[in-house]
């Protein structure tokens, strides 16, 4: 197995680059077609992505949980709690002064404070991810005494209940948590079914083929209903493809990774810097789709969104290695003062498991 540093695996980043992609994609895509009243090339990929995209995300953060759920809660706090809330904090005043300055401008700083107030409790935007790993990683040091059964099993009724709640907390706590407490419990195996992907590459080709057959048939299959669109939507159905697809990324990354090359190392560096991307993504994309739809410049809606798809990925990687070594890392590098353990070793957002 390839190394990655600070001991991590290879094929974990790989795992994380094919996440972020997908990630990015949906937003970018979603969003461009919106806004040039259409669709594009790159829709029913979005659509076949839609059931594992977000729970291979939350099953990947899982993996490592277990190396520091034991530690005392002041160094657990600042590695899983601190650690998040000081990007989300940072990145949400960032965010909301871009896209909301002229109103605040017309409001006055007062609504501006209160947005900000409302944003430490209802998750802000596409940030709600970076809110949730906090979240997700106190509520399992705080339980890690029961039986892994019943946590899993909690877990997984409240995936099949499909809660539905005007808040986002609730509502992505009820849908997820299952996916990141697998991943924590299951880490082992996980890693051993990456090994496994490996030494047998043709049988874990042919898995991932039938796999593709029953997402791509459940996910884009509609059944003309507003609550449950596609047969992947459906209770127990969504908590088996979201399962089976994180574990069909972990298979695909261990081969990718074992294949090498430039696509390997392509979604290796996306991965290592998959929270960086994460964080930044979203201004570039909407100036990108802002500046494409004002001008005309590019009238399909397929090649469109992936202008703005690359624009997205790569803007947030430019800036994060610009400001690397200056005031300005600050963007994606905790700085000392913001941490709780003495001797903690200041975390970038590049290490975020």
């Amino acid at each position: 197995m390839g190394g990655a540093g600070d001991g991590r695996l290879a094929w974990v980043d790989t795992a994380k680059g094919i996440c972020i992609l997908l990630v990015v994609m949906m937003h970018s895509v979603i969003g461009t077609g919106a806004a040039m009243g259409g669709e594009g090339f790159l829709h029913p990929v979005v659509a076949f992505a839609k059931p594992f995209r977000i729970p291979d995300f939350f099953l990947l953060s899982g993996l490592f949980l277990g190396r520091v759920i034991d530690r005392d809660w002041r160094l657990f706090a600042d590695r899983r709690v601190v650690h998040f809330a000081y990007f989300y904090g940072l990145w949400l005043v960032i965010q909301s002064a871009a896209r909301y300055g002229s109103i605040v401008g017309e409001a006055g700083p007062g609504a501006f404070a209160a947005h900000i107030a409302h944003a430490l409790v209802e998750p802000y935007s596409s940030l709600w991810f970076v809110y949730l790993l906090a979240v997700f990683s106190v509520v399992t040091k705080a339980l890690r005494r029961c039986p892994a059964g019943v946590l899993l099993g909690g877990a997984a009724l409240l995936q099949i209940a499909d809660i539905r709640s005007d808040a986002t907390l609730i509502e992505e706590f009820c849908g997820r948590y299952v996916y990141f407490v697998a991943g924590y419990l299951f880490a082992g195996r996980i890693f051993a079914l990456a090994d496994a992907a490996r030494r047998h590459v043709g049988l874990a080709l042919c898995g991932l083929a039938a796999w593709a057959l029953l997402e791509g048939g459940l996910a884009l299959t509609q059944t003309g209903s507003p609550i449950y669109p596609t047969l992947a939507s459906l209770p127990l159905v969504s908590l088996g493809l979201g399962a089976a697809g994180a574990l069909a990324i972990v298979v695909a990354a261990a081969l990718i990774e074992r294949a090498g090359g430039v696509l390997a190392e392509a979604l290796r560096r996306c991965g290592q810097r998959s929270i960086v991307i994460y964080l930044a993504f979203s201004l570039p994309m909407a100036a990108t789709r802002e500046i494409l739809v004002r001008t005309g410049l590019v009238t399909d809606i397929g090649l469109a969104s992936l202008i703005v798809m690359a624009a997205a990925l790569l803007l947030p990687l430019a800036l994060e290695r610009l400001v690397r070594g200056t005031p300005l890392k600050l963007l994606f590098v905790r700085p000392k003062w913001f941490r709780l353990a003495a001797g903690s070793r200041p975390r970038s957002t590049l290490a975020t498991t």
